[in-house]
């Protein structure tokens, strides 16, 4: 049987398939496996481990055939596979939870020191060369004990991340379809708000939410201006749950202090109003970028495959 794997991922999982006895076809190019290359190569394989670069649909599962019983993601989010397209074909799909969870909560509590500390700018002040002088008033930031942190999102990551805030002395409210259990909720004295009252009072908003047609620009014009003039948002979730042309006007009218974003709108373009403005942190999409955390993704979507190729039961299904 025959994988085909859309870009590089770490050898620990390619380990695995070839363990495993499976052939593998492996996109090692720069950049996105191009369209056309993924609608050859899938052609006749039994399983797909997709990179979230890669659109999974109806016009791949056909090429694919009726030999693809799984696609394999290695991401948590799986908004690049048509899962529908993929269960009328009875093709499985995994993802990777769990194993990004503490890498992505740690970026996240990085970014939000990064931007209401302005450590970013900073850094950017010393490597210019340019001169400098301290001062009692030199690029002051906004401190966290006793600020309110709101979480979009209150799955693995948001608790992870509300866990790190509760060290700083943030509070925490959520915003989530389900209400925390209640020993989450005990251990962080964590207040469930809708939406509109959780932008409204919170110094920090988080964003973990899955990207779906629902939360396309989930926070845009409104959502903005609802804001405190002294909050920030952070998103490391996925780039459209944000509208960043809105963004970038809630920016420049001084309707909310700031933002940090680990993931964009049109990834890897970002826009260009944000590119030089120094009350926002960009970063490369690093949420789980730890040897560990990519190795551990890598391992996990390859196991999926074999547990399926074999007759097992998945390790991860999407939907379980």
């Amino acid at each position: 049987m025959r994988v085909l794997v859309t870009g590089q991922v770490p050898d620990a999982g390619l380990a695995v398939l070839r363990d495993a006895g499976l052939q593998l076809v492996v996109w090692d190019g720069d950049g996105a496996m191009p369209r056309a290359d993924l609608l050859t190569a899938c052609s006749g394989v039994s399983a797909i481990v997709s990179l979230i670069s890669e659109r999974i649909d109806d016009e791949v599962l056909d090429a694919a055939g009726p030999t693809l019983r799984v696609v394999a993601n290695v991401a948590v989010g799986y908004n690049n596979i048509d899962v529908a397209a993929c269960a009328r074909r009875s093709v499985i799909v995994c993802n990777t939870p769990g194993v990004l969870t503490d890498a992505t909560a740690d970026l996240a509590m990085a970014l939000i020191l990064m931007v209401t500390r302005r450590l970013g700018e900073g850094e950017r002040l010393v490597r210019s060369g340019e001169p400098w002088r301290w001062n009692m008033f030199m690029m002051l930031g906004t401190g966290l004990r006793d600020r309110r942190l709101g979480i979009v999102g209150m799955g693995q990551i948001g608790t992870a991340l509300a866990r790190r805030a509760r060290a700083f002395g943030l509070s925490i409210a959520y915003s989530n379809r389900n209400a925390a259990d209640a020993a989450t909720v005990a251990e962080l004295g964590a207040v469930r708000l809708g939406l509109d009252e959780l932008l409204a009072t919170s110094d920090i908003v988080s964003l973990h939410c899955p990207y779906t047609p629902d939360t396309h620009h989930l926070v845009s014009t409104p959502q903005l201006r609802s804001m405190r003039s002294t909050a920030y948002l952070v998103n490391t979730s996925r780039g459209p749950v944000v509208d960043e042309g809105a963004l970038v006007e809630a920016l420049e009218q001084r309707e909310i202090a700031g933002a940090a974003l680990d993931v964009f709108e049109r990834e890897p373009e970002v826009h260009p109003g944000l590119m030089n403005r120094d009350d926002v942190v960009l970063i490369p999409h690093l949420g789980s970028a730890t040897v560990e955390t990519r190795n551990a993704m890598s391992l996990l979507a390859a196991r999926n495959v074999v547990a399926v190729l074999g007759g097992q039961p998945p390790l991860t299904p999407v939907g379980a």
